[in-house]
């Protein structure tokens, strides 16, 4: 897979785009600089917008109010959020009624209930499954609970498996890494519903009615890896989880269709990358490959530079992303 060009601004080429939030429209209690204003550009270029997020601590009706007060108008009908994924897959499996102990926050209590099941916080003969959210507040009583039910055979659910979440503090733990607790000591490991599984892009493609979407996000692992499970356009922005060297080293299956500073990217054309021999160019920047050895050379935004170079790596199996001279190309595009 290759970067793709686009000489018309993507808000015109896809009818809907189908934003993560953490790391991509605001991190902790902030709005990522850039995301108001791009969020309004898109809209008024006629594009929809859904806001589809792994984060199951929160209700769509509070995401939405703290989007709104960040100056993205959003309504609970515009947030899909990995709880309702989660509960939508017990549903499936479970009859109304079933007793579902949550290991997680009010959100996703509040999605089970709506599924018709009966959230629960202790464990007994009655509990038919276990579902895992993220939660600030995680406790050892509930971890505790979850596993004594995954062991008794409950059907285990993940709302999602992110290793991490962004905040103002920087990267902490997120719903996966809680996850591993209960699978380690079970030997057991959930049916996960979140990014990049299928449920929650497939329920915001449903909502936004979306032909071709545009799938934006920070992480290679659930965003970019879902848009490319969908056969979607991704575009992966550096201002949350990835860097450009994640980027750089990204498997086929984890490569972005585009690459973007920040989420108003989607407003804007995106340039060429042209392969010619061993030579990769976009805008003002070369990417020679020599022995598997990368060397950049030019000038301009250094965005168009690592558009380069990213093809350039990734179509030679030679190319080492993560050595000494891939660092040296960072480097000299200023990473």
């Amino acid at each position: 897979m290759s970067l793709l060009a686009a000489d018309r601004p993507l808000n015109e080429i896809h009818d809907a785009m189908l934003l993560d939030l953490d790391g991509v429209v605001y991190i902790g209690p902030r709005a990522v600089p850039a995301a108001p204003e791009a969020v309004g550009k898109a809209r008024a270029a006629g594009a929809r917008v859904a806001f589809v997020t792994n984060n199951a601590g929160r209700t769509p009706a509070r995401i939405a109010e703290h989007l709104t007060e960040l100056g993205v108008g959003a309504a609970p009908g515009d947030v899909v959020t990995s709880a309702e994924a989660a509960a939508r897959l017990v549903g499936e499996h479970h009859p109304a009624g079933s007793d579902v102990l949550v290991v997680g926050d009010t959100a996703l209590r509040q999605a089970v209930r709506r599924m018709g099941l009966r959230p629960v916080s202790v464990d007994s003969p009655s509990v038919v499954a276990v579902v895992q959210g993220y939660s600030r507040h995680m406790t050892r009583d509930l971890l505790d609970q979850g596993t004594v039910a995954v062991r008794r055979g409950a059907f285990y659910v993940a709302s999602n498996n992110d290793a991490t979440a962004p905040s103002e503090w920087g990267l902490t733990p997120g719903n996966g890494s809680f996850v591993r607790v209960i699978a380690n000591a079970t030997g057991v490991e959930p049916v996960v519903a979140g990014k990049p599984m299928r449920p929650l892009h497939e329920e915001g493609i449903l909502r936004t009615g979306a032909r071709n979407p545009l799938i934006v996000g920070d992480r290679l692992d659930t965003d970019i890896e879902g848009a490319t499970a969908h056969g979607a356009a991704g575009m992966l922005v550096l201002t949350g989880v990835a860097t450009p060297m994640d980027a750089l080293a990204a498997p086929e299956h984890q490569r972005p269709s585009y690459l973007a500073w920040d989420l108003s990217g989607m407003n804007h054309t995106h340039p060429a990358v042209v392969r010619e021999g061993d030579r990769t160019r976009c805008a003002g920047w070369t990417v020679t490959v020599t022995g598997g050895a990368p060397r950049v050379e030019g000038d301009g935004d250094r965005l168009d530079g690592l558009r380069a170079l990213c093809v350039a790596v990734w179509a030679d199996r030679a190319a080492d992303p993560s050595g000494p001279a891939a660092r040296e190309a960072l480097s000299r595009l200023g990473w």
